[in-house]
Parts: C-alpha cells; structure tokens; sequence
C-alpha cells in the first residue's frame, strides 16, 4: 500500500478532493436507488450500490493510468483520436431510435458489459485537448481567420453538429469551454464574435430545418428541448413536474437536512439518482451539506487554477484549463437545475451522480490536469517539446 501511494503524483489537494467526492457518493446514490427499487420496481439497491462502486473504481483506474502519461503525449493523441469520436458520434447517430422505450441516440452499448456510452462525452474531452493543442501550437504566431476556421473551427463543428441532434446541452457547454479557451489562448476577440454569430445562426437554421422536416430528423430531441426552456420560461408547475420537486426536496431539507436515506421526494423526483441527485443531498442532508458540495468544487477549481497558472509550457496551462473548467461548469450547472435557476438540462454532477460515461470521463480529465501537475513538479532534463510535432511520433518514443 504505502509503495501504491508512493508513485501517486500530481496534486495531492486534487486526490483528496475527489476522494471525498466519491466516498460521499455512496450514501445519496444508496438512498435514491431505493426508487428505482420499490417505485419501479427495478433491481436492487446492493445490485445499484454495487454497480456504481464499480464504475468508480474504473474511475480511479482511469484517473492513475491516466497521471502517469506525460501530458505533452495528449496532444498527438487529440488527433489521432478526432476521426475516432467522429466515427462513433456518426455512428451512434445512426443506431435505433429507442431502447427500451427512451431516446438512444446519444449511447451506444459496450458489447459484453452491457453497458451504455454517451459517446459526446468522450468527443467534448477530446475536443478541448485538439484546441488547446492548435492554440498552443499557434500562441505565437499571427492567427488568420481562414486558416483558424479549416484547421480549429471546421472540426469544432463538425463534432458539435454530430452532437447537436440528441444532445443540446452538451453541444452548447462544449462551444462554450471552446469559446472560453479560445479567449484565454489569445485567439483574436473579433474572430471570435464572428464565430459567436455563426454558431447561433447555425443552430436557428438547425432548429427551422427540424421544425419543417420532423420526420426526416426522428433522432433529434428539439421538442424535448423547446418544451424544458417553454416550461422553465413560463413556470407552471404541471409542465415542470422534475423541477418543482426538486426545489421541494431542498426546500424541506432546512439547514441541517433529514438525515442519509430519508429523502421522501426521490420517491416521486425521476433521474433522483442522476441529474437530481444534488436536490437528493439538499434534502438530505440539509444547506450545510449543499454548501460543502459547491466548496469542494470551488476548491477543486482553485487548485486547477492554479496548477494552470504555475504549468511550464502553455499547452500546459491551456490543456488544464480545457478539460478542468468544463468538469466544474457541469457541476455548476447540475446544481443549478436543481435549485432553479436554469433549464432542465440532463447534465449530471461530476463524480456523484451515477452513469459510467460520466464518472468515467471526469476521471480522465482529472488525470489529465494532474499529469500537467505531476509533470511540472518533476525536474526536466533536457529540452521538452510543448508538444508533439507529428501524431506518430507517439508510437515512435513507444517503441523507443
């Protein structure tokens, strides 16, 4: 054991944070599988409480896999990789329409595991790391629109609209954390206004042309989307049923909460294990609980911050902040929902809520920023690349 610990690198602040996070996890996660159990009468609470230890533990093979790789390698991987989601965004695009009476055009199933996989999750991660590359790779240089748009915006696109279709919170936090890195990387403000336009005009057109050609678009959620923000606009409570119970549930919390496992609204608050478990700890475990929750990612933001700023290299810093501020957006967001204060979006809280693809992609990225800490911590010999020059060079220092 004390040899394991010994070869844990990077951030030890960043460890103990989403240490915490996941143990955490298992006492509202318990709690509202009880739902699933005895109101729809699916499984058992072991059989959830189990599963989603499991995910966490690939989770945490992830996250030391992933520490362990130099961070500079990520940027060749980011484009061997970018055909890669591609391929499967399309391919997951192009499955069924429903699986077990839900929506699927947003998974795929992991063969022998049976296990669902939100490939845009995947492709947002790999996206952030491609523009961090191009940025860094171009910090010095005189940045030109033309050559911008083929070289980073086209993929941008092209990955954003394949997600578009059946996701459209994830696209629109996605263009978001690109438009926020590509502002921190020093790309011109006025190209990034100019893309600012297109992307609205091109999500109007997107939305007209699912307007008058449903069936010619089944896979698209656009009804689902139009009538969460109607519902979020207008405020009546029997279109916004997820919504008013969650605030229930925190409201009934009070300040100090019901106690673990005797939440009465994750009987009746679907997704209470996922996209509302936040309302479930609300109500739980009290605005005492809620709070320390918004300061344990606060602080995980303070030291990805930081690891950021003290980064050596600026692919570095960019590809931090690329794959780290996205895990505490979500986060944000999630909590938001719950509470109130935006939209209903199917975003799940980082590290807590239940769902492979989740936990799984966040550990990714969390190792990411912890290879960038580890790496800088260590003493450098020799002259180090910002970045890999050529993909293939990956194979090449492999073999070598």
């Amino acid at each position: 054991m004390t040899r394991f610990f010994d070869n844990i690198k990077g951030d030890k602040t960043i460890w103990a944070i989403i240490a915490v996070l996941a143990i955490f996890s298992f006492l509202p996660v318990y709690s509202a599988s009880t739902n699933l159990v005895y109101v729809a009468g699916k499984g058992s609470t072991l059989g959830y409480l189990l599963k989603h230890a499991i995910l966490l533990l690939l989770g945490f093979v992830i996250v030391y896999t992933t520490h362990k790789v130099p961070y500079r390698y990520f940027s060749g991987l980011s484009v061997l990789m970018l055909p890669v989601v591609i391929l499967l965004l399309v391919y997951t695009l192009t499955q069924g329409t429903v699986i077990d009476g839900a929506n699927a055009s947003r998974w795929i199933s992991i063969p022998f595991i049976g296990i669902g996989f939100q490939t845009s999750t995947l492709a947002a991660v790999v996206l952030m790391i491609y523009v961090a590359r191009y940025l860094a790779r171009n910090k010095e240089k005189e940045i030109t629109f033309k050559e911008s748009f083929l070289y980073m915006w086209m993929p941008v696109g092209l990955v954003l609209i394949l997600i578009l279709p059946a996701n459209f919170s994830t696209t629109a936090i996605t263009f978001f954390m690109v438009v926020l890195l590509s502002f921190l990387g020093g790309y011109p403000v006025k190209f990034i206004a100019t893309i600012l336009g297109v992307g609205v005009l091109s999500l109007v057109l997107f939305i007209l042309t699912a307007k008058a050609f449903p069936e010619a678009m089944k896979n698209t959620r656009i009804n689902t989307w139009s009538s969460r923000i109607e519902n979020f606009a207008s405020g009546e409570s029997e279109d916004n049923y997820q919504a008013e119970k969650a605030k229930i549930a925190i409201a009934s919390g009070e300040i100090y909460g019901k106690g673990p496992g005797k939440s009465v609204q994750k009987n009746f608050l679907p997704q209470s294990s996922s996209d509302f478990i936040y309302a479930i700890i609300g109500e739980e475990f009290g605005l005492i609980g809620a709070i320390l929750i918004i300061l344990f990612f606060l602080g995980l933001l303070f030291r990805i911050v930081i690891i950021a700023t003290k980064s050596t290299t600026i692919f570095g810093t960019l590809l931090c902040l690329g794959v780290g501020l996205p895990i505490i957006f979500q986060a944000m967001i999630n909590m938001g929902v719950a509470v109130g204060l935006f939209p209903v979006t199917g975003q799940p809280l980082p590290l807590i809520s239940t769902g492979g693809t989740s936990i799984w992609m966040t550990c990714f990225a969390i190792g990411i920023v912890l290879s960038v800490s580890a790496s800088d911590k260590e003493i450098v010999t020799g002259k180090q690349k910002d970045e890999i020059e050529n993909p293939l060079d990956i194979l090449h220092e492999a073999i070598g």
